[in-house]
């Protein structure tokens, strides 16, 4: 199984490692799925994490061992080039829709204008994606 895990997703895994999103960070680190991972959404985190409001609870050089262990770890994919056919609420998160949809991925987020459209792409909160992974095969 393939994944795009949102920045904020990522973010809440730096934040609280015991909660879903760490838990999620672990299973990938343990090989259970792959996590995609694109130079638009690496930038987005590292922009995220370099906020003054979580810049005092996730170090520079822990944001950047982050960013790099996603890079060489997790699926590089390219950029999506198109603009998606569906579309979210917030255009900020479209990248999030086409790098999902063209990686063959599913997508996890907190954000309810993305989990809003559980019904028209496969897109799952943390919890949700804990579920799918922890079911017995």
């Amino acid at each position: 199984m393939r994944a795009v895990l949102d920045p904020n997703v990522l973010i809440s895994a730096a934040l609280s490692p015991g909660g879903s999103p760490g838990r999620l960070f672990r299973y990938w680190l343990e090989g259970e799925y792959d996590l995609v991972v694109s130079p638009m959404l690496l930038d987005e985190l590292g922009r995220a994490l370099g906020y003054a409001k979580l810049k005092d609870r996730v170090l520079p050089n822990e944001t950047e061992e982050l960013i790099k262990l996603l890079s060489r770890g997790g699926v590089m994919a390219e950029d999506p080039s198109l603009i998606p056919e569906l579309r979210s609420p917030d255009p900020d998160n479209d990248y999030l829709i086409a790098l999902a949809s063209s990686s063959r991925s599913v997508l996890v987020s907190g954000d309810k204008d993305l989990l809003g459209l559980s019904d028209q792409i496969p897109v799952y909160s943390p919890n949700e994606f804990l579920v799918l992974i922890e079911a017995p095969s």
